[in-house]
């Protein structure tokens, strides 16, 4: 990835987190944007919506029966890891050409379908959501070959801090709960357990738990400058070196926890990572109790990632029309507005009058831009273009974090193996580098 496009990705994203719904000027009329659906022409054919997002029962609950409770057709939603999407699609369409297939991923993954000839155009529906009032940048982020799109923006996301509001008075004295520092986290988590007793920091490191994300996209970033190339570099064993006594005050169930508003809300854990849909539960019962604050700063900067997904058509299936629809309903102001109230996932496109950032989550929404805005912010992408690798990818971190930080195994012997399986991976993926890392050489090749 050349340093234009790392620009480009730059301009596309950082403006959507900064004003999450509140663009109004690049939406449609206030009017427009609060007509219900209407339903013209043939009944759609029942849709498959394969979807890597929005996998927690939880979730896919409320999209069955909140988000898409007013699409007039029938949609079979199967949420589930990328390589289950993938493998899907070729089985799908091998059995039936003309089922209505219609995909929901990450930008990453999404690229990895493009690059192996798995997407079909999307120019076509894209032009018909002109009213929208989609942001160009973003768009260009959606145009895989640098002309035309193949996806149509979905939603977004980041993950952020949290803290509840018994925590704060156990603040070292002259920290800055929003400009916090790695090593301020550090002393703080440290003071509640000397006071208390309690190992109050938490993490969603369980099996299905985010945990992965917190070292690609924030800590890694942060120390090290990188995700990837960097992996065994010289700031890699002081920054694992210094998980290792972190670890040492976060709460035990970090290891089976999933999501973190539970642990939460009951007060099992003071101050806790996760994704913003994964926090949106506390914040729903109890928003006076709980805090939201950027990720920490490392020697490096702020280290955070973006998640941008997009609905796609995979190539070589019939049938256009109905997901066509689908797409359609998905992305108007007041279902967007709805996916934000009940899964916790921003709008891509401006919020009318009436569907402003609800008051409960004004706090995870000023978190998320005070990240971006920060002057020193690094911004990182998921994984992108591993296609069916990406689990491994994952694992390794995971991989990574358990042989150093609870095997207690040297940090240089865990760091070169994980180095030399994650090079295996990125090559079997022929992927180039993604945010932060920069680099023309394909495929990617770690230092």
């Amino acid at each position: 990835m050349g340093k234009a496009r790392y620009l480009s990705l730059l301009a596309a994203t950082l403006p959507l987190l900064l004003c999450p719904g509140a663009c109004a000027k690049r939406g449609p009329a206030p009017d427009q944007a609060e007509k219900p659906f209407v339903f013209e022409g043939r009944p759609p054919s029942a849709v498959t919506f394969l979807s890597t997002q929005l996998n927690p029962v939880e979730e896919a609950g409320k999209m069955r029966n909140a988000i898409l409770k007013d699409f007039p057709g029938e949609v079979d939603f199967r949420p589930n890891d990328n390589s289950y999407m993938f493998r899907q699609v070729g089985a799908l369409l091998a059995a039936d050409p003309a089922e209505p297939i219609l995909l929901g991923a990450t930008h990453g993954d999404l690229v990895s379908l493009y690059e192996k000839g798995g997407l079909r155009p999307a120019s076509d529906i894209v032009a018909g959501l002109g009213e929208r009032g989609f942001p160009e940048p973003l768009l260009r982020l959606c145009r895989l070959n640098g002309a035309t799109e193949y996806y149509v923006p979905w939603m977004q996301a980041s993950f952020v801090m949290v803290a509840s509001r018994k925590a704060l008075s156990y603040l070292p004295k002259g920290v800055d709960l929003h400009s916090l520092g790695y090593d301020q986290l550090l002393d703080w988590a440290k003071a509640i357990y000397e006071k208390t007793g309690k190992r109050a920091l938490g993490f969603p490191a369980g099996k299905t738990g985010l945990m992965h994300r917190f070292f690609q996209g924030y800590l890694y970033p942060s120390f090290t400058g990188s995700t990837l190339l960097k992996f065994r570099g010289p700031a890699a064993e002081p920054m694992w070196e210094y998980f290792k006594e972190l670890w040492r005050y976060a709460h035990p169930g970090s290891l089976v926890y999933s999501a973190m508003s539970d642990p939460l809300l009951a007060g099992d854990v003071w101050i806790a990572w996760d994704h913003t849909a994964r926090l949106m539960k506390a914040f729903e019962q109890r928003p006076e109790d709980f805090a939201a604050f950027p990720a920490p700063a490392g020697p490096a900067g702020r280290g955070f990632m973006l998640i941008v997904s997009g609905l796609a058509l995979p190539a070589g299936g019939r049938e256009v029309a109905s997901q066509a629809m689908l797409v359609d309903y998905l992305t108007r102001a007041p279902i967007q507005a709805r996916t934000l109230r009940e899964v916790g996932f921003f709008p891509v496109v401006a919020l009318g009058p009436g569907d402003r950032v609800p008051a409960h989550l004004a706090s995870l929404s000023a978190a998320l831009r005070e990240q971006a805005e920060s002057s020193f912010s690094l911004p990182a992408l998921a994984p992108t273009g591993l296609g069916e690798h990406g689990a491994a990818f994952n694992e390794r971190y995971m991989l990574t974090f358990s042989g150093i930080v609870l095997e207690g195994r040297p940090a240089r012997e865990v760091l070169d193996e994980g180095a030399a399986e994650l090079q295996r991976i990125v090559d079997a993926a022929d992927a180039r580098c993604w945010l932060p890392d920069v680099s023309e050489r394909r495929p990617c090749l770690l230092e």
